[in-house]
């Protein structure tokens, strides 16, 4: 409850999150059925760099600082950037920083659906107040993510998208992932799933893959996507991150080489920035 993304809004692990994020929707637009987005972490889905949180941590600055308005950019990346240009109403100078939900509402089309969960009491009003003029996006607020699955599992378009992005605030945080997705895949087993989550301890992290892939059984359908911008223990804070994801958009695992090669480039912060993608083994 303590954590508030407005201080890292928009930093190296958003760019990450959100270029994937709007691969894996730009798939779900290839077909003409109405497809369906649960966000299970929603925060307030808009910041501002220039206040007063961001501009205490500048961690924008070494995120989407580095890429705005590049002109050099790989096609996987390109609609990504031009939304965030879009939110900035195509100013040169950057000063707003979508969230999930807003990259989300902005690809949704007329039958589509969103619902956005959060469940800090203030951050959860002002999600309600930038989406309510939006007619396919629901806020649920205050909500826990992981009961809301069960309650809207399996969603009546019978395709569609899970996005479970806690602030891993909790030591425990990765055995509640577990939990959820396993209540959350016996109701539906055909849904894409995506878990964002830091990379503080890498044997940890193997081992939630591993668990994840457990509970989904055999073949190719646990896919990782690990980045870290420097290496060892800093002040600064958290090194890497990763995506795992469940019947992963094929989109993501076409397209992902190429915009994790340019990520790992241009948002390296010492020399031992590298990314890794792997099919999930047991």
């Amino acid at each position: 409850m303590n954590y508030r993304h407005s201080y890292h809004a928009g930093n190296f692990a958003d760019v990450m999150k959100h270029a994937l994020l709007c691969l894996s929707l730009q798939h779900l637009q290839q077909k003409p059925k109405p497809f369906f987005v649960l966000d299970t972490h929603a925060g307030v889905g808009f910041y501002d760099v220039t206040d007063t949180p961001a501009q205490k941590t500048q961690e924008w600055v070494d995120g989407i600082g580095r890429l705005y308005q590049r002109q050099d950019i790989p096609n996987s990346l390109r609609h990504y950037l031009e939304l965030v240009e879009q939110a900035n109403a195509g100013s040169a100078e950057l000063k707003f920083y979508p969230g999930s939900p807003w990259f989300s509402a902005q690809m949704l089309r007329p039958d589509d659906r969103l619902i956005l969960c959060e469940l800090h009491p203030q951050d959860g009003l002002a999600l309600a107040e930038n989406f309510a003029t939006v007619p396919q996006v629901q806020v649920k607020t205050p909500a826990n993510g992981y009961q809301e699955l069960k309650a809207n599992l399996p969603p009546k378009e019978k395709r569609g998208m899970v996005l479970i992005d806690p602030p891993f605030e909790q030591t425990n945080e990765f055995e509640q992932v577990e939990k959820a997705l396993t209540a959350a895949l016996k109701r539906w087993q055909s849904g894409s799933y995506v878990v964002w989550y830091p990379i503080k301890n890498e044997q940890g992290v193997v081992e939630f893959q591993r668990a994840v892939k457990a509970l989904v059984g055999p073949g190719e359908n646990v896919f990782a996507i690990d980045f870290w911008v420097r290496s060892g223990l800093t002040a600064k804070g958290m090194n890497g991150c990763g995506m795992l994801f469940i019947n992963p958009p094929y989109r993501v695992v076409q397209e992902s080489p190429e915009l994790m090669a340019f990520l790992v480039k241009e948002l390296a912060q010492d020399a031992h920035a590298h990314y890794q993608l792997s099919w999930v083994t047991p």
